[in-house]
């Protein structure tokens, strides 16, 4: 990244996460005895802000929390982070929102979301920001809000030339005219096949899944493909970005981790394909650690990280 400070907005969810690590998910009707618990903040919008401050960005924060002690924890957890919370809302009426990941053995997660608050963000909060989201570099946003929302957050960003971010997640069907605004799409393979209807097993198939996506309009597509990496496409370059091989204790938060830094690393000045390498890292190191915020790593953990290792 260049030396100019990168400005990054993130309008999305807080989720309170109680996760339960387990050798394996229950039955229908069977009650199992867990391994571990932990209690961290979370949420896909909130963990992307962390990610991005901690990688060096001049991050604020446009959501909702409840006026309750989970919501209290958030503003100390993220004044911490040197985070601008001052577009965020207190509601006083629906609590702040909360999460049940499920971890295994293998350290892959099923989650559980209850938004809560989070559904209630709406665009008046959005635009009583937009003097703010106008001076950004780069807008990231997920779907854990109302689309409502989010497409006002990028209608301003657009009108301002500000570079828009998507990550399509949990996957629901998005109007043609909220993915006109958006210029990079970053899905993993459950949005992917979910937007495109096309299996990403493999190679071959993520590459057509890609284009499928790229059709719709938008000019890049990063498809975010676990151990197999990422997968770039633009109207110059197809290219697979390739992972490292790190050991999984929990891959909760491993794609905000991703977008955080691919929204740092733009919102810097560096090229697309950097970008995503420097996500493929920092995702990777995410899934080293235990819980959604604490997995978040710094800019120099990733940089060691990178020196250190070798891409599969």
């Amino acid at each position: 990244m260049d030396q100019h400070n990168p400005k990054v907005v993130v309008v999305g969810s807080f989720n309170m996460d109680l996760v339960i690590k387990t050798e394996r998910r229950p039955q229908k009707g069977e009650t199992l005895i867990g391994e571990e618990f932990g209690m961290f903040i979370g949420g896909k919008g909130a963990n992307q802000a962390i990610a991005a401050s901690r990688l060096g960005a001049d991050v604020t924060m446009i959501g909702r929390l409840g006026a309750d002690l989970f919501g209290d924890t958030f503003f100390t957890e993220f004044d911490r982070q040197n985070i601008d919370t001052s577009f965020v809302v207190r509601d006083a009426e629906v609590g702040t929102g909360v999460a049940s990941p499920v971890i295994d053995a293998e350290g892959d997660n099923s989650i559980i979301i209850v938004p809560r608050a989070n559904m209630r963000l709406d665009v008046e909060d959005v635009e009583r920001a937009a003097s703010k989201i106008a001076d950004a570099d780069v807008l990231l946003l997920q779907l854990e809000v109302p689309i409502e929302s989010s497409k006002r957050a990028a209608e301003i960003a657009r009108a301002n030339g500000v570079e828009i971010i998507l990550n399509p997640a949990p996957a629901c069907v998005l109007p043609d005219s909220f993915l006109g605004l958006v210029d990079i799409l970053v899905p993993n393979e459950v949005e992917t096949e979910f937007l495109t209807k096309v299996t990403v097993a493999d190679d071959e198939g993520a590459r057509l899944a890609a284009k499928v996506l790229f059709e719709k309009g938008i000019s890049t597509i990063v498809l975010t493909l676990g151990n197999r990496g990422a997968l770039l496409l633009t109207s110059q370059q197809s290219q697979l970005v390739p992972a490292y091989n790190v050991k999984v204790v929990d891959t909760t938060a491993a794609g905000d981790a991703f977008c955080g830094a691919l929204a740092t690393a733009l919102a810097g000045g560096d090229k697309i394909e950097d970008a995503v390498a420097f996500a493929n890292a920092t995702g990777a190191l995410a899934v080293t650690v235990l819980g959604a915020a604490p997995s978040m790593p710094t800019a120099g953990q990733v940089h060691d990280f990178v020196v250190s290792s070798k891409a599969c």
